[in-house]
């Protein structure tokens, strides 16, 4: 079990950890209310590349909570840092949504649908026949093929929905090139979080609901994971894989109970202790 009450700071996923779809899951305002109860540093990792923080920001408030944009970074923001470091000023053709092409602005990278020194792609609903097309020759002709994230799939109010590792894999069977994906469970995005939290990876915790992702990632990086049952993994899934979160739990609704229940417990221990040695005297 983890000491939740000793922690500094907590990186969670989005979809599937916070909300659904649009639905937000059952434990969230308690969760998030403690965090900023308790003043833990926290910060949102999505790998979902179409949306800014701003846009995030607000959906959490139409849900009825108050969290500001500075506690966001996606995948999106990682994929445009990788480039700005690695190239500065190059240009990109880019499939995806306001997330990612903002996120490349912002960054200094041009959009270049003739000869640009990158394929960009992200989730998003331009995804066409016409863009696959354009996107196969250009990686032929020399464009190097960059993907927000790698996530096949990930959850709506329905069922699922194809995310960027699916949606870039035609691309790749066409060209014969892989691409490399900037998002989770890539490390550089994981230690910027920290980073940003101003956070020792043994002082944080990374809460997801896929193993592949979330709780991979946030191992590697020497944290504390939570796995919480609540989107795409389930207790079957841990059988697939070789490793195994810290804790596992239904979802982040127990995080709140698990540290009060501490708390409670080591003021009574304390307590008792205390009891025990005026007695001796």
């Amino acid at each position: 079990m983890i000491n939740f009450n000793a922690k500094k700071g907590f990186i969670c996923d989005m979809d599937g950890v916070i909300y659904y779809g649009n639905n937000i899951l059952p434990g969230v305002k308690e969760f998030i209310h403690w965090l900023q109860d308790t003043k833990k540093e926290y910060l949102f990792l999505t790998n979902n590349s179409s949306s800014t923080p701003k846009e995030l920001s607000q959906k959490l408030s139409r849900m009825g909570l108050d969290v500001s944009e500075n506690h966001f970074y996606t995948s999106a923001l990682a994929t445009a840092a990788f480039l700005k470091d690695q190239a500065p000023g190059c240009s990109a053709y880019v499939i995806g949504e306001a997330g990612l092409f903002n996120a490349l602005y912002n960054a200094g990278i041009t959009m270049n649908d003739v000869d640009p020194d990158y394929v960009v792609v992200g989730e998003g609903k331009s995804y066409s026949l016409d863009a696959l097309t354009k996107a196969t020759n250009l990686v032929l002709a020399g464009a190097k093929l960059i993907g927000a994230n790698s996530d096949v799939s990930g959850p709506i109010e329905h069922g699922i929905a194809p995310a960027c590792g699916a949606l870039i894999a035609p691309i790749e069977i066409a060209t014969g090139k892989k691409a490399y994906f900037c998002g989770k469970p890539n490390p550089l995005m994981m230690r910027t979080g920290l980073r940003i939290l101003n956070c020792h990876s043994a002082e944080a915790v990374m809460v997801g609901d896929r193993m592949d992702t979330d709780v991979i990632t946030g191992l590697e990086s020497g944290m504390s994971t939570v796995l919480v049952l609540s989107g795409i993994s389930t207790q079957e899934t841990l059988k697939e894989y070789a490793y195994r979160p810290s804790v596992v739990l239904n979802g982040v609704g127990d995080i709140p109970r698990l540290a009060k229940k501490a708390a409670q417990e080591s003021v009574s221990g304390a307590a008792n202790v205390t009891v025990t040695k005026v007695t001796e005297k």
